[in-house]
This record gives C-alpha cells, sequence and structure tokens, in this order.
C-alpha cells in the first residue's frame, strides 16, 4: 500500500496482514472450488487440468500460511495467539468505522 495511505490511516504494517489474510482466504475458497469441480468433471483432460491447478493452489496456500507465520499475523497451531491477533485486527477495524464516521459529521 502506498506509504502516504499508510501513514494517514494509521495502519503501517496491519495492511500487509490484511491483504495476506485475504489472500489466504481465497485461496481457501479457491481449493474448495476446484476440489468440487474436479467431481464433477467427466473429462480426464479436464479432470487433469483442475488437478494440477489444485496442487498449484496448496502450493500458493502454503506459502502465504509460512509467510504470515513468520510475520506474526497468524498462529495455527496456538489459538490464544491467534484470538489475540484477530482481537487487534477487529479493533483496528472498528476504530477506522468510527474515524470514518467522525470525518461524516
Amino acid at each position: 500500500m502506498n506509504d502516504f495511505i499508510q501513514k494517514v490511516t494509521g495502519l503501517g504494517a496491519m495492511t500487509d496482514q490484511i491483504v495476506a489474510t485475504d489472500m489466504l482466504i481465497s485461496s481457501k475458497t479457491a481449493m474448495k472450488n476446484i476440489a468440487f469441480a474436479i467431481t464433477e468433471t467427466v473429462t480426464p483432460e479436464v479432470r487433469t487440468v483442475l488437478t494440477q491447478q489444485l496442487q498449484q493452489s496448496i502450493q500458493l496456500h502454503n506459502q502465504l500460511s509460512d509467510y504470515m507465520i513468520e510475520k506474526g499475523y497468524y498462529h495455527p497451531y496456538d489459538l490464544n495467539e491467534q484470538v489475540k491477533v484477530d482481537f487487534v485486527a477487529a479493533q483496528t477495524a472498528l476504530s477506522l468505522t468510527n474515524q470514518g464516521q467522525q470525518i461524516q459529521q
């Protein structure tokens, strides 16, 4: 994100976390959809292509997970720590909403 926008909004590294989280969620959705499509196709060639796409989606998910774990955005093995991260993200989102309402008034 643009440095100026990060400074103005006060988000800083939070924007990286938001983008990474959105990408992780999207990759999970893609894997589900591709797996479903594999079960619905009757053409072996299409099944092969979809299976390759599923493998690529799994690799992307692993890369995203590793990145988020490394940065401290994602704690899949420590529920208490993940709740803390999610709580901070929720508080930030709420504060942005409150700031937006104050600006409109």
